[in-house]
């Protein structure tokens, strides 16, 4: 990609499933970016994704850095925290009331594998920094930790 960059946008969409309706298509048209093109790169680039976690829709984290030119490089990351522990417990959605309502449990290997999967996008290397992150997001949705 050439020249100056006017934006980067963080952007977290369901895998293979970009659409040029709101409110991603009217961003991405905000920002000069050639909405076709971008839902075609996205959806090819996080196919596996889909495949991977069926069942759940899954979000993937993506990073666009848009240029003056207005064409733009598209680097995908991993998919959210909240949607992999969800596909670990089979569930389609979190409690609304997680202090109340528990929706399942989780072990310490469910927490080890979905760190894995999420190693290199998380601001730490360290594994157990990671697993607790991911607890206390688990705990947020209303998830028992096993000990």
């Amino acid at each position: 990609m050439a020249g100056k960059i006017t934006n980067i946008l963080n952007l977290e969409i369901p895998a293979g499933k970009a659409q040029p309706s709101p409110p991603l298509g009217p961003m991405l048209g905000a920002n000069g970016v050639n909405i076709w093109q971008f839902i075609k790169e996205f959806n090819e680039k996080t196919m596996d994704h889909m495949k991977q976690f069926a069942g759940v829709d899954v979000k993937v984290k993506a990073t666009l850095t848009i240029y003056a030119d207005r064409s733009f490089d598209l680097k995908i990351g991993s998919p959210v925290t909240s949607n992999l522990i969800l596909w670990k417990l089979k569930l389609p959605k979190w409690s609304g009331e997680p202090n109340k309502t528990k929706i399942g449990k989780l072990t310490r290997k469910d927490l080890e594998e979905i760190a894995e999967l999420k190693k290199g996008d998380m601001n730490t290397d360290d594994l157990e920094a990671m697993i607790k992150a991911i607890a206390g997001t688990a705990k947020n949705m209303g998830v028992d930790i096993e000990k």
